[in-house]
């Protein structure tokens, strides 16, 4: 029983490719019980804009006429597709500046959402996973060594789960992507790891689900986000994880899906969890999100349903944003 929790399209994500439609019927093809469309929250600030949102002189007023486009579709496939597939409804979500949060409340208290996730894409302002030259500007700013913006990364990653709560916690070590080591052990740094174990435990407590992200894979990067020490700690608080492709393009959907199982069935892990929409009516004076229930399932019935199935393949392609 494949699922995502986390997905991108071209229609609207400019560094994406396809249209929503087609994701899902891709996830159909690939014979997905369960996936989220959870294009990027729009940001308010023209500082914010992504190169390619730039190049193609859009502005933030724009971004948000994009994503209540975005919810629309959403809710018109879901509806179109309910007999094929179970698709949850969200958005991910960015942590720039203490504002974010505002921006964050207000699209919840603005929309029915089944879920979001909870992301981290910038470490003072600065985009660290763009490219190698934005990455090392944001270490620069951040004290100028790998140890250094690994603290201010995993620091405000803190601040983002404590202030949002997210259900879905994305590419938890996104940060070493564009780093020196980027498949080295985080626990040369005792003071990063120390973090590291803070955030893991609050995720554990609080009852989200830790993505196992595929796309570090295609990526270039030997594991999985996020690697193998910090999937060894979280079991460690008995911590729930979770799958997801990340993908911007319908020949990523399920990618490197088998590949994934295996790193996880090496580990140890005996069990996956997913969402599934909740039918109960949301109370708006409490309720963030439309509160969805937490299935399981073994990580053994999980490789055999993806097995063999054209997405589960090995790619690579050159890393960048998407």
């Amino acid at each position: 029983m494949p699922f995502s929790h986390h997905s991108h399209s071209g229609q609207f994500c400019l560094h994406a490719k396809g249209t929503l439609e087609e994701m899902v019927q891709a996830a159909i093809a690939q014979g997905f019980q369960t996936f989220a469309l959870t294009e990027h929250m729009p940001r308010d600030q023209p500082e914010d804009l992504y190169p390619e949102e730039i190049e193609a002189s859009l502005t933030p007023e724009q971004l948000f006429t994009t994503f209540k486009d975005f919810y629309h579709e959403a809710l018109r496939l879901r509806e179109q597709y309910s007999s094929k597939i179970h698709l949850l409804i969200g958005f991910e979500s960015e942590w720039i500046r203490p504002s974010t949060e505002t921006l964050i409340k207000n699209l919840l208290q603005t929309y029915e959402f089944d879920l979001f996730v909870g992301s981290l894409h910038h470490v003072g302002t600065i985009p660290i996973d763009f490219d190698r030259p934005t990455y090392e500007r944001a270490r620069a700013a951040a004290g100028g060594t790998e140890e250094d913006i690994f603290k201010e990364y995993f620091d405000t990653q803190y601040r983002m789960l404590s202030e949002l709560q997210p259900p879905v916690v994305g590419h938890f070590d996104l940060i070493r992507l564009y780093a020196d080591e980027p498949d080295g052990d985080f626990q040369r740094f005792p003071e990063v790891w120390t973090r590291i174990e803070r955030n893991l435990e609050w995720i554990a407590h609080c009852g989200g689900l830790l993505e196992v992200n595929s796309s570090a894979l295609r990526k270039g990067l030997k594991e999985p986000y996020p690697g193998r020490h910090i999937i060894q700690a979280f079991q460690k608080f008995d911590g729930r994880l979770t799958l997801s492709d990340d993908s911007h393009a319908v020949e990523q959907v399920g990618l490197n899906y088998q590949r994934t199982l295996e790193y996880l069935d090496e580990l140890g892990v005996t069990t996956l969890y997913y969402l599934e929409r909740s039918t109960l009516p949301m109370d708006r004076d409490k309720d963030r999100i439309r509160t969805p229930n937490v299935r399981s399932v073994a990580l053994k019935d999980a490789m055999g349903a993806f097995a063999g199935r054209s997405g589960a393949k090995l790619g690579i392609i050159k890393a960048d944003h998407s």
